[in-house]
């Protein structure tokens, strides 16, 4: 499955940014895998002295970006745990900032991140190689929005992919 075979129904408009931000090129299980290995990567070969900066006042730093992006990650694997598991319990929302804020990336070590963000996309890998193509297509409903499993996967892969950008763009 790739990101084009998604219906517009399957998730918020706020997350069609972050699905047209995945290349077509590979399936999902394929995709998860390889922007690991990309990601990791592209953060090895970050200066050193630009872990701890940020480009303004109030605004998160690398390091905090990352932890952010791990704390995501996890979220959407649970939401699509819960709506593969046909779970309809509507989920709430989460506050990014609040969990930054908890979390204190920016105290972490580069290496500790890296090893974490790795940890949870293999357990999110083995999530979804574990999902059958029906739970794939089901669609539960977080933050007042319907969004399917297979969504999910796709948001997790895009959202990870704008933060690069924003690496690129921001702070190098």
């Amino acid at each position: 499955m790739k990101p084009t075979q998604l219906n517009p129904n399957e998730y918020a408009p706020f997350y069609a940014n972050y699905i047209a931000q995945v290349s077509d090129e590979y399936t999902l299980l394929e995709e998860l895998e390889i922007s690991l290995h990309r990601y990791i990567k592209f953060v090895q070969d970050i200066p050193m002295d630009k872990f701890d900066y940020s480009y303004a006042e109030g605004k998160w730093t690398i390091k905090d970006i990352i932890q952010h992006t791990i704390d995501a990650e996890r979220v959407f694997a649970y939401r699509a745990l819960r709506f593969a598991r046909n779970d309809k319990t509507e989920l709430p929302g989460y506050e990014e900032d609040d969990y930054a804020n908890e979390a204190s990336g920016n105290k972490r070590s580069i290496m500790d991140l890296l090893t974490e963000f790795s940890a949870v996309r293999h357990a999110t890998m083995l999530l979804f190689k574990s999902f059958n193509e029906e739970q794939l297509l089901l669609i539960g409903s977080a933050n007042n929005n319907p969004m399917s499993v297979r969504a999910l996967g796709f948001i997790i892969i895009g959202h990870q992919n704008h933060h690069q950008r924003v690496f690129e763009e921001r702070y190098l």
